[in-house]
């Protein structure tokens, strides 16, 4: 009997390369999401810092007043564009994290498909080796 051969494994391998490409744009994705979260969380921590900063000092003009209003407004502009292009990334992943999904279940259904053909190959196999032990059994035994 031949070996096992699955005759859509050139199509496993290329779905299987697929799936790998997709996961790792999706990690790209996951990892600006990240990136964002973070430079949001620094920008409010240095938004705080300044703020505690200028509370401390013993006496305040009204330019150190002027000044620390200046920065809360650039830093809350800046929270807002971070938190616009973090929607644009979330909206992204989740797009990639369908095409990742995807990519994944037909990935698995050739897998799926290639276990299930190497069970009957192997059934078969087991077959005709057990109808040729049979006539292997009776040949000695006729003689």
């Amino acid at each position: 009997m031949t070996s096992f051969r699955f005759p859509l494994q050139k199509v496993l391998d290329w779905r299987g390369t697929q799936l790998e490409l997709e996961e790792a744009r999706f990690k790209q994705q996951l990892m600006a999401v990240a990136d964002l979260d973070r430079a949001r969380a620094e920008l409010e921590a240095t938004g705080i810092k300044a703020e505690n900063q200028v509370r401390g000092w013993s006496s305040l003009a009204g330019g150190d007043l002027a000044a620390l209003g200046s920065f809360r407004l650039d830093v809350k502009q800046k929270e807002s564009e971070i938190a616009r292009r973090r929607v644009t990334c979330q909206k992204s992943l989740e797009t990639q994290q369908g095409v990742m999904l995807e990519a994944r279940r037909g990935c698995r259904l050739l897998e799926r498909l290639k276990d299930r053909r190497l069970a009957e190959w192997t059934s078969a196999r087991d077959h005709e080796l057990e109808e040729l032990a049979s006539e292997s059994f009776l040949a000695k035994w006729g003689t």
